[in-house]
């Protein structure tokens, strides 16, 4: 019988014709039709049994192994990004305005690629494997939750994912005990003054002014409020006043983000820039509205199932370094798998080795090696049946005490 290592090189070529194939026709969160059908069907070739539509556009498959054990959850994202892509390669997007520039169609193609694998091996599979392909993760409130809300995890004892990095060399594994991703929560805020002729601004209430002492004074929260030991960010990201140049603004707009790792931060910061917005706005005789929209909650990864994809990622052939990595401020709603049952969730290192500068997730020029696929599907694939041989094992040793 062929190893399951073979029977993945096997499918490689195959791995990377679907990646190119959903890169050229990429989908937006909450807009995929194509993509979700595209990957029910890729199941229901190999007998497994198919749910589509679960949580809105994601979809699960399942295996069902030859012998009898735990069920683990294996997890690949498919949405795309509002971005014009910028790189010449025979695969380039045929969409206008929207590119896969963070990896999920190489994610996908992993995925499927272990699912082919392991179906072909599944009579020595000891368990169920859930493949949960979902949607929406780029944009809030992400598919995560919704797909979990319609019963994705029913039944499901744990759960492993990876992200393809395009910044970390290829071979290298990075994995990461407790907070991995960081909290991703955004705020808008409008601040209302009155508006009036560049000339005479004492008969105006200047929301440009005012707005930009806002900026100034957010900065001080992370800097002066929050424990050093404690990361956090807080960044503005988009500022509207939109006027002729000798017209005092009425209104601004502000928008902006806060990462972080720590619940009691969390709220700290949000309290802070409450406080700072009244009370400028307050001195100055304008008024305010404030928005602030909890998003994606830190990624926490356990301790038992991150060390098995340590030890597991070791034995792999192709992965020269296996190191803990530090947290990534980034946002992933992978994180809501992990709040309900345990699992871990890792980078494979992707970078190109054939360009003279990589370009970083999100960035019109993005792209990742596909050889990194291989490398991420071996890895999963490995945790997944040393996971389920050592818990079988426990469940004998219990059973002849």
């Amino acid at each position: 019988m062929k190893s399951i290592n073979t029977i993945l090189d096997s499918v490689y070529e195959e791995m990377v014709e679907i990646r190119r194939h959903l890169h050229m026709y990429p989908e937006l969160s909450f807009q995929e039709v194509e993509t979700p059908r595209f990957i029910a069907a890729f199941h229901r070739t190999l007998g497994h049994d198919v749910r589509e539509s679960v949580g809105g556009r994601g979809v699960v498959a399942t295996l069902k192994g030859g012998k009898p054990g735990k069920t683990v959850a294996l997890r690949a994202d498919f949405d795309a990004l509002p971005i014009q892509e910028q790189n010449d390669v025979d695969y380039k997007s045929k969409v206008a305005g929207v590119m896969h520039a963070c990896g999920h169609d190489g994610h996908t193609a992993t995925l499927l690629g272990v699912a082919k694998a392991l179906n072909a091996i599944k009579e020595d599979v000891e368990g169920t494997i859930v493949f949960i392909h979902q949607h929406a993760e780029e944009m809030q409130p992400g598919g995560a939750i919704n797909m979990i809300e319609d019963g994705c995890l029913e039944g499901v004892d744990v759960i492993f994912g990876t992200h393809l990095w395009a910044t970390a060399p290829l071979g290298e594994i990075l994995y990461k005990e407790g907070p991995l991703t960081a909290a991703a929560d955004r705020f808008e805020m409008k601040i209302m003054g009155r508006g009036g002729h560049g000339a005479q601004p004492h008969l105006t209430r200047d929301s440009i002014v005012i707005a930009s002492q806002i900026v100034v004074n957010l900065q001080h929260i992370v800097s002066r409020r929050v424990d050093p030991l404690h990361e956090a960010v807080v960044s503005i990201g988009s500022f509207e006043a939109g006027n002729a140049f000798n017209v005092i603004a009425d209104t601004v707009q502000l928008k902006g983000t806060v990462r972080t790792f720590n619940k009691e931060i969390q709220k700290l910061i949000e309290e802070e820039i409450e406080q700072i917005v009244k009370g400028l706005c307050i001195a100055h005789k304008a008024e305010y509205s404030l928005n602030y929209v909890h998003g994606y909650p830190a990624t926490v990864n356990h301790k038992a199932e991150t060390e098995q994809l340590a030890k597991s990622a070791a034995t792999v052939k192709e992965v020269s370094v296996v190191r803990e990595t530090v947290a990534q401020m980034g946002g992933e709603d992978f994180s809501y798998y992990l709040e309900q049952i345990p699992g871990t969730f890792f980078f494979t290192g992707a970078q190109c080795s054939d360009r003279t500068e990589t370009y970083p997730h999100h960035h019109p020029k993005f792209d990742f090696d596909e050889k990194a696929m291989l490398i991420a599907a071996k890895t999963l694939t490995q945790v997944t049946l040393d996971y389920l041989k050592v818990q079988n094992q426990m469940v004998v040793v219990q059973e002849t005490r």
